[in-house]
């Protein structure tokens, strides 16, 4: 079946009981027992529940994998995936990552004795296999790259990688399995925020974890109900009806996404523009390879901070706010909100970068909306 297909029906069947179309909320903490032992496949709903069954079971086909596990967050699903390794091992990681990754691995794991190695998405590109060695257990990858909109090679990547024993965690959050599924091209785990474009509507958070490895897979559902970081059954059903719109929704975020790309670079006031789909992006030509299209991510330098900060109060129809991904644009200044915890990082985010999650509304009114706010941002400083 197609992915817009399995979108809406992987998992999903008719419930057996009534026929309803739509899977129910299992709003249950336990479920009651034949007898010792005997229970009809779930027993505590922090191990299992059939609306978590139904998330899992679809978003893994979505990303062709043959295992998935839910999380009551991306952080979430990143706590558990860094149970994998232990104090003393390494990760190598792309040094644009979200935020909130950063602060986690600089500030709760390499005080344990994590050791960390940041790179620049280009010189993954180019030179990855020079640092790995025998202790680097994982290469931590996001492509595009939160806020800079990098493009990493994954098949590249995970051949370096795997040629030194390690695996290859790719966060798929700004690209979703409908552009991209890091696990046909190499990747051994993909990782998710649910709360962005898979759940769609700015209204839940949640996680997503992917494996085709039995042992990976196996380790990880331990992990999951010994640690508990697990969604309940409403946050499920939510994630589950945004993924049955996610491949409509994908193609207007995409869409809008190279009108306003295309509209900022030719404004004067612009610096420069990050986003794949221009052809001059540096990444373009491995995003088109490796992606059904760009996204509707993209961030934008001005002159200076000042003018940065100015110009995102001023916008109406983006709204500022952190996160993305929803059906409405949001616009943010990351060096302050997403990604105020790389401030002291020789990577931080550009004090005049400005992050867009363009949404589904008129893309001429997006760019009215810009329009204005670079025009009065201007005035005002």
């Amino acid at each position: 079946m197609d992915f817009e297909t399995r979108a809406i029906h992987t998992g999903q069947e008719p419930d057996p009981a009534t026929g309803a179309i739509t899977v129910p909320i299992y709003q249950t903490s336990t479920y009651v027992q034949e007898a010792v032992g005997e229970h009809k496949g779930y027993d505590y709903a922090r191990v299992s529940n059939p609306t978590r069954t139904a998330l899992q079971l679809c978003l893994a086909s979505l990303e062709s994998a043959e295992h998935g596990l839910a999380f009551s967050s991306g952080l979430g699903a990143v706590t558990t995936i860094m149970h994998l390794v232990s104090p003393g091992d390494r990760i190598v990681a792309v040094n644009d990552v979200y935020g909130g990754v950063y602060r986690m691995f600089s500030q709760v794991y390499e005080p344990k004795g994590y050791e960390f190695t940041w790179l620049p998405a280009p010189e993954i590109g180019t030179s990855l296999a020079e640092h790995l060695d025998e202790r680097t257990r994982i290469v931590w990858l996001e492509t595009p790259t939160n806020p800079l909109l990098n493009v990493i090679d994954i098949r590249a990547a995970a051949d370096a990688a795997h040629a030194a024993g390690a695996l290859v965690v790719v966060d798929n959050t700004f690209a979703t399995p409908y552009l991209q599924r890091p696990l046909e091209l190499g990747a051994d785990i993909v990782v998710h925020s649910t709360t962005k474009y898979l759940g769609g509507h700015s209204d839940v958070v949640g996680g997503f974890a992917a494996t085709n490895d039995p042992t990976i897979a196996e380790r990880l559902q331990f992990l999951q109900k010994s640690l508990g970081a697990v969604p309940g059954p409403f946050d499920c059903w939510l994630v589950l009806r945004g993924i049955k719109t996610l491949a409509v929704r994908m193609r207007r975020h995409c869409e809008n996404a190279h009108v306003v790309a295309s509209w900022l670079d030719r404004h004067p006031l612009v610096e420069q523009v990050l986003y794949p789909g221009l052809p001059r992006h540096p990444g373009h030509p491995i995003a088109a390879k490796q992606m059904r299209d760009f996204g509707g991510m993209m961030s934008f330098l001005v002159e200076t901070e000042e003018e940065a900060v100015a110009l995102v109060a001023r916008t109406r129809i983006f709204q500022l706010a952190e996160s993305l991904g929803g059906v409405e644009s949001m616009i943010e200044h990351p060096a302050r909100m997403t990604h105020a915890s790389t401030a002291d990082a020789p990577f931080a985010a550009p004090r005049n970068l400005i992050r867009l999650s363009v949404g589904l509304e008129s893309a001429e009114d997006l760019v009215a909306d810009l329009e204005a706010a670079l025009v009065r941002s201007t005035a005002h400083a």
